[in-house]
């Protein structure tokens, strides 16, 4: 390869990561909103004397709000665009920290959670979609990956935020700056990440597929002459028109609709893959992590430290997919954190097999806690490695063109009323068995290892128009058999 061409493909490079570290930008969001009420929700249930239930139901809300938001963002994606989408999202995030952080009772603090809920379920669609969109296939993996480490930062920042703001005031429900309380301020955080998303959005190109799609032909040359200056970017035009015939010859014409239970098969093959990350449990570790470290003998004023260093490991195993993802392949990093979860999280419900009742609650007694303890980590490490940011990339890259922004949103909301099922099932489950409810996550581990073995195709190295043709000749295949 001569000095000039490499010089370009580095520049290529340097631009197609600009910009999807840029979009990666309402992952940061994602993460942030959907973490931040850890540390307000004591003082949120002391400040409006609220029940156990309405507590829960107020933090649970903005998981509707993701699902809706979600389902609603694909569809909307391919009518108005990506990026004044993200703009949407961005102005739903505003509105939430605005409006929670000075909520003046319970029901209206359950209508701005619903409306972060809606700006958590934007971003979580529309930062895949746009990476995949504009990403070369070699590079595709890892830039997909940027959605989970962007999620995992805006966990990671609102953790620490919390704490910094709690002690800074003396506790949660203690007065802080202009005599609001901390907990206000926890969520009035949030402006600055929403207003950061917004103007960054004003600064990026439209994605040149969905130009393509809607016959702005030359709109979408210029903006691949732009971010791919050492390729053709009549090729790549032309890619997609190809991509998009392949797909009314094979009757798709941008429906969701197909002959597997209403839907087109590689919809439900993202559909499972959503509910499969959820129902593994993950969700568990970072909503009532309290119980287990105290399960395991940490003191209940430890939780938070923990679950900051929690946050940071999730980090640093993010990075690890992103190194691993276009070198090894999607699904065999997959495999192996299917087998890493279902052992760990055997590995668990065997633990609290052995636990003890003291005052009311589990204490694992000698060498059982520590057990448990490595455990969750592993279990962590595995899902962080594998299932957490792949997912994301696997989203953006298996559906055709014709319907990918409607599939996506349709496997994010599939995701996120999973993982409400999860959040709101676990207290119960708990009181009844421990053990059942790690060995049930098991389960499903283990069987996320057998769908990806006979359902989820690979999908690294190729263009997103050449999964398309993947996608379309299978589906030929089986008409024809």
């Amino acid at each position: 390869m001569s000095t000039t061409t490499s010089g370009r493909t580095a520049g290529t490079n340097a631009k197609v990561i600009g910009l999807s570290t840029a979009g990666a930008v309402g992952g940061f969001l994602f993460g942030f909103d959907s973490s931040v009420v850890n540390g307000a929700v004591d003082a949120i249930q002391g400040q409006f004397a609220l029940s156990k239930t309405l507590t829960g139901f107020a933090v649970a809300v903005a998981l509707l709000g993701c699902a809706a938001g979600s389902y609603g963002a694909g569809r909307l994606a391919d009518r108005i665009g990506r990026i004044k989408v993200m703009l949407i999202g961005s102005g739903l995030f505003l509105i939430s920290a605005l409006g929670t952080g000075l909520a003046f009772g319970v029901w209206d603090l359950i209508l701005w959670r619903l409306i972060g809920g809606l700006g958590i379920g934007v971003a979580s669609v529309i930062a895949p979609a746009y990476i995949a969109e504009i990403s070369p296939r070699k590079l595709r993996g890892r830039l997909g990956s940027l959605q989970q480490l962007a999620i995992t930062v805006g966990i990671f920042a609102a953790l620490l935020s919390d704490a910094v703001i709690a002690n800074s005031s003396g506790g949660a429900h203690q007065q802080g700056l202009f005599g609001l309380q901390a907990w206000r301020w926890m969520f009035l955080a949030g402006v600055v990440p929403a207003v950061v998303y917004g103007a960054i959005a004003l600064k990026l190109p439209e994605s040149p597929r969905y130009l393509v799609m809607t016959k702005q032909e030359d709109k979408a040359r210029e903006i691949f002459t732009r971010i791919a200056p050492a390729e053709d970017p009549d090729r790549s035009i032309r890619e997609i028109h190809e991509a998009v015939h392949a797909d009314e010859l094979a009757g798709l014409k941008g429906s969701l609709r197909g002959k597997s239970l209403g839907l087109h098969s590689i919809v439900w093959v993202g559909i499972l893959l959503s509910v499969f990350q959820q129902f593994v449990g993950i969700n568990v570790i970072f909503y009532y992590s309290t119980s287990l470290w105290k399960a395991v003998g940490f003191h209940e004023s430890d939780s938070l430290t923990i679950s900051v260093v929690t946050s940071i490991t999730n980090i640093l195993v993010t990075l690890i997919a992103i190194a691993l993802v276009d070198r090894v392949g999607r699904r065999p990093i997959l495999l192996a954190g299917s087998i890493g979860m279902a052992v760990s999280l055997a590995t668990m419900a065997v633990s609290f097999m052995n636990a003890a009742v003291v005052n009311g609650e589990p204490s694992l007694p000698g060498g059982w806690g520590p057990t448990a303890l490595v455990a969750a980590n592993v279990f962590v490490v595995c899902f962080g490695a594998s299932w957490g940011p792949l997912v994301w990339v696997l989203l953006g890259e298996i559906f055709p063109s014709r319907f990918r922004a409607k599939a996506l949103g349709l496997a994010a909301a599939a995701q996120w009323v999973a993982n409400f099922v999860i959040t709101l099932s676990f207290p119960p489950m708990a009181a009844l068995s421990l053990p059942v409810t790690y060995g049930a996550y098991a389960l499903f581990a283990a069987a996320s290892f057998f769908f990806v073995l006979f359902k989820v195709p690979e999908t690294n190295g190729m263009s997103l128009e050449e999964a398309d043709t993947l996608f379309v000749a299978k589906k030929s295949a089986k008409a024809k058999a």
